[in-house]
């Protein structure tokens, strides 16, 4: 829909289509009925429809016919309300199906319609940080889990201005971007009762609309006050300094498999929008959602294009993370290809030139392309990185050498020429997994809540529990708990490559176990701020290494170390034991920032057993205690002028991180 001198121009593509009819509703009912004649108002598939009268306020859907021919993949049916895939916002999106609960797949009370908005916006003086990848540090959240918990403090819980009301503790903790999981708008309540209470899709990843924010994250239910709310969102963060990176989903629709509802692309023209197996019947299903879109398809590429241009021209989002990204790798027959049409578009459009692009390289169809992700400018999340600091952090025997890859910004991944550290998206845990709270507590999932018998998550999660299966009275447990949680997170922000931080693990958040917690919209997911007052000391630790890292450029470099620029040592001063049977390892970086000299020695000991390490020369002044995650608050990260010195050597702990550093402090 665009607005005209005159009214409005309503237009929706089908090529396969045989009638299409425009409805348009006020807020007590349908309004009127427009049958849109196949000669005047169709430009090849385009279907058009002037209205000259002021519909702001009013909302509306298409009703479209045409074959209902399976062996062709064409699904159309003319009963269903059809939503436009280009909406900007939606009317009745805020609860769903849960007001009607004996409402059939065809009735129109089921779903959202399209709503014509004022779409004016005050920016104000909103100018986008354009943090560059080397100073990023991005901070994973939920928009509703955030907030909604009842000790968040803040006046519209789980809403977009729920978090702007969190900047301040935000910006204290120094991160520089929020990338949030969903917010294009999608069904909550497909999910059947399987635990004998309501379960709703939490998460997200199940859009019904791509251009609109979602309406129930807004603090009010007025009309189209999401876009509002969003914005007024963005455009505080920017003032904070923080960047806005969305969480995108354009591998698949909450339309689902052949029993899935038609929403909007099914009844358009299911033929063209998704992928389909070669009897045209069924759908392929690349996602575990039940359908797979067809992202190189012409028409579907620029509906994916015009998507992220709006989000980026009339919402000022910063990034992009794509959620099973290498489906947008895949051509009109699954097939992978070389050099993909959309993200070859994605990445060299002219208006998103700027914006960051992050890629979940991978797809539940086999493909996996970490380190191989197609097309420039596309920063990838590191699994390898997550695994493998896991691993050695647990004492996996003969990690040493990849966890020293890993620390080094991913050369086995990332070392083509155009390729570099900063390709590699850094970390340890996402919303996809434990927490790091319970990646430390909790040797296998405990998905029960979820109805599946626990059968749904993965196994395999290189996870502890150090000494009983979740929460322990016994301090010792505790203390080693906290000890491996500050390790990950010492690894984490003195890697090269882009941190990635999960909110909530910085005051060690609990999902109680529960490693896939999609449908759990409750206090499993939500964010209990108690636990900030609880554990101020490692809240004061995170902020504390992060702005070490932003004082230290070295560690954040755009390139890969050099020879001279950085030294490996065992124990005993010498060479590392790469492949030995205990994790053992240091390094000396040498620091050379303009006028400013200096130097980092990072050591790290994953193995029960205490050892000494015999240490390099400090290249000025003496060694100084940054860090050290034996010690208890404040000790673990010592206050500038009271940090111990180091010489000669240095005992470390079982499971213990030691970060030193010389030269002047910042």
């Amino acid at each position: 829909m665009t607005e005209t001198r005159d009214g409005c121009n309503f237009a929706v593509f089908s090529r396969h289509a045989t009638d299409v009819a425009l409805l348009i509703f006020d807020a007590i009912g349908p309004v009127v009925t427009l049958p849109l004649d196949p000669v005047r108002n169709r430009t090849g598939d385009v279907w058009h429809i002037a209205v000259s009268r002021d519909a702001k306020g009013m909302s509306y859907a298409f009703r479209v016919g045409g074959p209902a021919a399976l062996e062709q993949g064409h699904r159309f049916d003319r009963r269903p309300q059809l939503l436009d895939p280009y909406a900007v916002a939606l009317a009745g999106a805020t609860d769903w199906e849960h007001e009607h609960p004996g409402a059939t797949l065809v009735d129109p009370a089921c779903f959202a319609r399209g709503l014509v908005v004022d779409d004016v916006f005050d920016w104000e003086d909103d100018s986008p940080p354009r943090h560059p990848w080397e100073s990023s540090v991005i901070y994973e959240t939920h928009v509703r889990g955030l907030t909604f918990h009842s000790s968040s403090g803040v006046a519209h819980r789980g809403s977009y201005a729920g978090l702007v009301e969190k900047i301040p503790y935000l910006r204290a903790l120094g991160i520089t971007a929020v990338e949030l999981m969903p917010v294009q708008e999608f069904r909550e309540c497909e999910i059947a009762h399987r635990t004998g209470k309501p379960l709703r899709n939490y998460w997200g990843y199940n859009p019904v609309s791509l251009f609109a924010p979602k309406a129930s994250y807004a603090g009010t239910h007025r009309p189209a006050a999401a876009l509002v709310e969003f914005r007024t969102m963005v455009r505080e963060l920017h003032r904070a300094g923080i960047e806005v990176i969305l969480d995108v989903v354009f591998n698949h629709t909450a339309e689902g498999g052949e029993d899935g509802p038609t929403i909007s692309f099914r009844g358009l023209d299911n033929a063209v929008y998704y992928l389909l197996q070669p009897d045209k019947r069924r759908y392929v299903d690349f996602t575990g959602c039940g359908n797979t879109l067809n992202c190189n398809h012409p028409v579907v590429r620029t509906l994916i294009v015009d998507c992220l241009r709006r989000w980026v021209v009339e919402f000022h989002v910063d990034g992009f993370r794509f959620d099973l990204a290498s489906i947008l790798g895949r051509d009109q027959e699954g097939r992978l290809l070389s050099n993909p049409p959309v993200l070859e578009e994605i990445a060299e459009h002219p208006i998103l030139r700027d914006v960051k692009l992050i890629a979940e390289a991978w797809d539940l169809g086999g493909a996996f392309q970490v380190g191989a992700f197609p097309g420039q400018r596309w920063a990838e999340w590191n699994c390898h990185f997550r695994d493998e600091v896991r691993r050695f952090w647990r004492g996996d025997p003969g990690m040493t050498g990849v966890f020293a890859t890993r620390l080094g910004g991913s050369s086995d991944l990332f070392g083509s020429d155009q390729d570099g550290p900063l390709s590699s998206v850094n970390f340890v845990t996402c919303h996809d997994g434990f927490t790091l709270n319970d990646l430390v507590s909790y040797a296998r999932k405990h998905n029960e809540e979820n109805g599946e018998d626990n059968r749904d998550g993965i196994s395999e999660n290189y996870s502890e529990n150090n000494g009983v299966e979740g929460p322990s009275d016994d301090a010792g447990i505790e203390a080693l708990r906290l000890r491996q949680i500050k390790n990950f997170l010492v690894t984490l922000l003195v890697s090269r490559g882009v941190p990635m931080l999960l909110g909530g693990d910085e005051f060690r958040r609990t999902q109680r176990g529960n490693n896939n917690a999609y449908c759990q919209d409750n206090e499993i997911s939500w964010y209990d701020w108690r636990l900030v007052e609880t554990n101020a000391g490692l809240v004061r630790f995170v902020w504390g290494l992060i702005a070490f890292r932003k004082a230290h450029p070295v560690l954040s470099a755009s390139a890969f170390y050099r020879d001279g620029e950085i030294a490996w040592i065992g124990a005993d001063g010498a060479a590392p034991e790469w492949h030995g049977w205990e994790n053992r390892i240091g390094c000396a970086i040498a620091e050379n920032s303009g006028s400013r000299e200096g130097g980092i020695c990072l050591l790290f000991n994953a193995s029960l057993r205490p050892c000494r390490f015999l240490l390099p020369p400090a290249p000025c002044g003496q060694w100084r205690v940054i860090a050290d995650t034996s010690r208890d608050a404040p000790d673990d990260l010592p206050e500038v002028g009271r940090q111990p010195t180091a010489a000669d050597g240095l005992e470390l702990a079982p499971r213990t991180s030691v970060v030193l550093a010389c030269g002047t402090p910042r």
